[in-house]
């Protein structure tokens, strides 16, 4: 008998016919003999609609009555599902995040997990129930309702998975695992069995949207083994992360090609080579709460230099009035934005005991007549930015150029 956590997402559960059909599927876990937690997102679109909500009342909503507002979302489909559960013999109850006492921070919007109790989720798995619990939701100190911001329903299920010793945490999607890139550019795109942590926390880092970065981070430091499954099938085993340690060591040296359209670069121009120039740009960015992504400094002339860097597209506008406000202070001669760049990365655990990948890699997007722009790498990643209408040839190319359409 093992202890599984299970983590449905909002299009699995997007209707009471899908409701049902989870339940059936929790039904035929708990007949084998396994104790089951399930973690539920709210109703596929339920979230944008109660956000569109807030908005129509007040331009700017005040974080603390947003999350009141948002975290119903989950607390619908718990009492749904249970009730499902219960319609077909089954023993079943419902949890906020509040009444499993998932305490947080109290940064509305985007809190962190500090502490759950698990004590009265184990007396219910104990007496035989099926414990059904709202993701994406807390209470911090004062009792206030917290939201663990989007995509929140994974780190609540890994972090339960987590706290109760899990067997397993399996996150069901409306894909049937990870790809070695997205399918729907690279129909030869092939399912892996397994991937790492580190690989899967920098595919998610880089664009790919199968699991939310915090959950494989949060996975990854409690050694919670998860597996990402299809809602809509009724076999397949998936894609199991898991640590390196337990997977072949002669696995390929790239595992899959990540890319992100929502990249926008930003160039200063002629800024003085001197010390503290880069904290003299970048930190009133920072102040604004906004992420810088890959950054370039060119090499200085005449003692001054170009400085590159990447945010997302929605915080570009943004950024260049920030800079627009700082540039005669920094005494930059220009600010430069483009709209239209995209980011493609190779990643593989691979490439730390083989070298070539970065040459390989820039050969396959050069007889493309494929220019980068910036490159980033890492231990286990390549990244490149490029034009966007280059993108899916990119894709494609490098897919092949690395041999991932096959196993």
């Amino acid at each position: 008998m093992a202890l599984i956590v299970q983590k449905y997402g909002g299009t699995s559960v997007g209707s009471p016919e899908r409701i049902k059909n989870v339940a059936k599927r929790v039904a035929k876990f708990q007949a084998q003999g396994h104790q089951v937690v399930v973690v539920v997102s709210a109703m596929s679109g339920e979230t944008n609609r109660l956000i569109a909500l807030t908005k129509e009342v007040a331009a700017s909503p005040d974080p603390r009555e947003l999350d009141v507002v948002v975290s119903t979302g989950e607390q619908v489909t718990i009492g749904l599902l249970s009730m499902a559960l219960q319609d077909i013999g089954l023993r079943a109850k419902s949890y906020t995040g509040a009444q499993v006492r998932i305490l947080t921070d109290s940064a509305h919007t985007k809190a962190r997990i500090l502490n759950i109790d698990e004590a009265p989720i184990r007396r219910d798995l104990q007496e035989g129930k099926v414990v059904v619990v709202a993701g994406f939701q807390g209470v911090d100190e004062k009792g206030s309702i917290t939201t663990l911001g989007r995509g929140g329903s994974d780190t609540t299920g890994v972090a339960l998975a987590a706290a109760l010793k899990a067997d397993e945490c399996q996150i069901y999607t409306d894909v049937d695992g990870v790809y070695t890139t997205d399918p729907r550019i690279v129909p030869e795109a092939r399912k892996l069995d397994t991937i790492t942590f580190e690989e899967m926390l920098e595919m998610a880092s880089l664009g790919s949207k199968v699991l939310q970065i915090r959950s494989v981070e949060f996975a990854g430091k409690y050694k919670v083994k998860l597996r990402v499954l299809s809602s809509f099938q009724e076999e397949g085993e998936g894609t199991l992360i898991t640590v390196e340690e337990d997977t072949n060591m002669e696995q390929p040296v790239i595992s899959g090609i990540a890319f992100n359209r929502d990249e926008a670069k930003i160039t200063v121009l002629g800024v003085p080579d001197k010390p503290g120039i880069a904290y003299q740009i970048l930190g009133p960015v920072a102040d604004a709460n906004i992420d810088v992504d890959m950054i370039i400094q060119n090499v200085g002339h005449d003692g001054t230099t170009d400085f590159s860097f990447t945010v997302s597209r929605g915080d570009l506008d943004k950024t260049v009035r920030i800079l627009d406000g700082v540039k005669a202070h920094i005494g930059a001669r220009a600010i430069e934005s483009d709209k239209a760049a995209a980011k493609v990365s190779v990643v593989g655990v691979g490439m730390r005991s083989h070298p070539g990948v970065a040459s390989r890699m820039f050969r396959t997007l050069a007889e493309e007549g494929i220019n980068i722009q910036m490159i980033s790498t890492s231990e286990i990643k390549i990244s490149v930015v490029i034009d966007e209408k280059y993108l899916e040839l990119a894709v494609r190319v490098l897919h092949k150029a690395f041999g991932l359409e096959t196993a």
